[in-house]
């Protein structure tokens, strides 16, 4: 395994390049203030947005105003959040009051909502900081938006949570916010370089987020490595009568239990997951590689054969859910979507009600088919896709490797950890039982820290 990949720079190595658990304890002991931290994420941002293109909306002065205030907060004695002066990135489907929330799509141009979306409510009341809203693809489906890929800006930074990961790898914001209903949170990761986390499905609410399948719709985060994954997540988890997939419960001490020390060292399972044989040669001698460094830390075990229609059945829950909720769009405005998301919206109106619900009943079943191999490993592992960010600016690649876990709802997260030898990363994804979040970013962890060992 190559060493950790690093984007393309075009300014002096940023303070973000470190891990936003470190920048969080610098600011919490006064050694950093939330205004120099901020002029650092400034900085970087003019220096490379004109070839990452990560932000839909970017103010500067907003971003300074927002850390003079934190800054005073603590000067003050009065105490501090747990992301105090942390910037951090909102993919644009997210809402913020009384800034641009456009759901990269032309016919939402000029919107601006009245109301915080519940993650935004939740990381403002940790201290965070609304660096801005980060480029999404076209309603957060497959037709690209303007971001590149850091490493090579011929190349995309996946999607749809493409600005948000690409901004975030680019050392422009420590940390940021996404959501995945296929492979939009661990795709992107894993092209960018960065650790992308999807948790257990309804463990963050959506409210105020756009609903594209709400049977699917997870948000996520990015961070430099697991721990800064855990902090941000953390904060979001909660309940919201406002989403019924949400439930009543304590919050997961995520970073905590994600830096503890496990108490014998993580046993992962290889998976060849449907679509294996899409995988680029490269991809697959280098997970042979981490196999075989692995040793008795990893074993291969196959899925069961149900799995096969787990893509396909996720997507036509997708893709009808989509046209329902993406009907206004449709109605009043379809010639000026693109080709993706026409097709999508086409066969979903076109899905019969039988064939939807039967597809619904599909990831219990999907989940006890995993319960046997969960209880020989702490997390199955598998490519976070394909293999490296593909050349051309055309498609946001494929989610071949993630939609099944989006579908079963389990957390799953993209591990920075490998790298082609074109020097693009290769991202691994781990993926845990539902609602055992903790464990999973503990093993992340160990394996993140393990690769830099190597």
């Amino acid at each position: 395994m190559a060493a950790r990949p690093k984007p393309r720079s075009g300014a002096t190595a940023p303070l973000t390049l470190l891990g936003a658990v470190e920048l969080r304890d610098r600011l919490a002991s006064g050694a950093l203030g939330a205004l120099e931290l901020v002029e650092d994420c400034i900085a970087r941002i003019e220096a490379r947005e004109a070839e990452v293109r990560a932000w839909a909306w970017f103010d500067p002065d907003h971003a300074r105003a927002q850390a003079r205030a934190l800054d005073a907060h603590r000067l003050s004695g009065r105490p501090i959040g747990p992301l105090h002066g942390l910037p951090v990135g909102l993919k644009d489907i997210i809402d913020t009051a009384r800034i641009p929330t456009e759901n990269g799509c032309a016919l939402d141009a000029g919107r601006v909502p009245s109301r915080d979306a519940f993650v935004v409510e939740r990381l403002k009341a940790a201290g965070a900081l609304i660096m801005g809203k980060t480029v999404t693809t076209e309603l957060a489906f497959m037709h690209p938006g303007k971001t590149r890929n850091p490493h090579d800006p011929s190349r995309t930074p996946g999607g749809s949570s493409s600005g948000s990961a690409a901004a975030v790898a680019d050392g422009m914001i420590p940390l940021a916010v996404g959501t995945q209903t296929g492979g939009s949170v661990i795709r992107p990761a894993s092209f960018c370089g960065v650790t992308g986390f999807k948790p257990t499905f309804g463990a963050i609410p959506r409210r105020g987020i756009l609903t594209q399948s709400p049977t699917l719709d997870t948000v996520g985060v990015f961070a430099r490595d697991p721990a800064g994954a855990a902090l941000i997540a953390e904060v979001l988890y909660g309940h919201d009568e406002a989403d019924s997939a949400t439930a009543p419960a304590p919050a997961p001490r995520l970073l905590d239990i994600a830096r503890s020390k496990p108490p014998l060292e993580p046993v992962f399972a290889f998976v060849r997951t449907p679509g294996w044989d899409v995988a680029d040669p490269e991809t697959r001698a280098a997970f042979q590689e981490l196999r075989d460094q692995l040793g008795d830390r990893m074993f291969e075990v196959d899925l069961p054969a149900i799995f096969d229609r787990a893509g396909e059945l996720r997507q036509r829950i997708n893709f009808a859910e989509m046209a329902r909720y993406y009907h206004r769009y449709w109605r009043d405005g379809r010639d000026r979507l693109g080709e993706p998301t026409r097709k999508a919206l086409e066969e979903g109106n076109a899905t019969l009600a039988c064939d939807y619900l039967m597809a619904l009943d599909w990831p219990a079943v999907l989940n006890s088919g995993l319960e046997e191999i969960f209880e020989r490993c702490d997390a199955i592992l598998c490519p976070s896709a394909p293999g490296p960010a593909p050349d051309g600016l055309e498609s946001t690649g494929n989610p071949i490797f993630n939609g099944i876990w989006t579908f079963c709802g389990t957390p799953a997260v993209s591990v920075p950890i490998l790298t082609a030898s074109s020097g693009l990363p290769i991202g691994v994804q781990l993926v845990g039982p539902r609602a055992d979040d903790g464990r999973l970013l503990r093993s992340a962890r160990w394996l993140y820290d393990w690769a830099d060992s190597q």
